[in-house]
């Protein structure tokens, strides 16, 4: 089995949507998978945590599978929604001056995709 590590930077709904599809499909096959928010993609959070977003349910369904890795606290807070991250209860990577390192889920054995 893989270990494999979503790096999401793309703000755009469409591509969140297949990031959160492949990290649930991914690890239903017994596949390692996680999802780090980093980027554009941080401006999202807000509106995930809206019921009535077209993602929430499946959003609720990658945070309760224990899918996401967290959000870089860089662009989270150059995005406005870093207090959103936290009431969302993400962990805030910032082992990379302010953002996630990809060395690190490398180190660790990850294979690294990003959207």
């Amino acid at each position: 089995m893989q270990k494999i590590a979503l790096f999401v930077f793309n703000g755009d709904p469409m591509c969140f949507i297949h990031v959160l599809l492949n990290a649930l499909d991914l690890d239903k096959k017994g596949h390692t998978a996680t999802v780090v928010i980093e980027g554009a993609a941080t401006r999202l959070i807000p509106d995930l945590a809206k019921p009535d977003n077209p993602l929430h349910a499946l959003w609720e369904k990658t945070k309760s599978a224990d899918l996401i890795a967290g959000v870089c606290k860089a662009c989270a807070g150059k995005m406005g929604t870093l207090d959103d991250a936290k009431a969302e209860g993400l962990e805030l990577l910032a082992d990379m001056n302010g953002h996630p390192s990809i060395s690190g889920y490398l180190k660790d054995g990850f294979e690294v995709i990003s959207f």
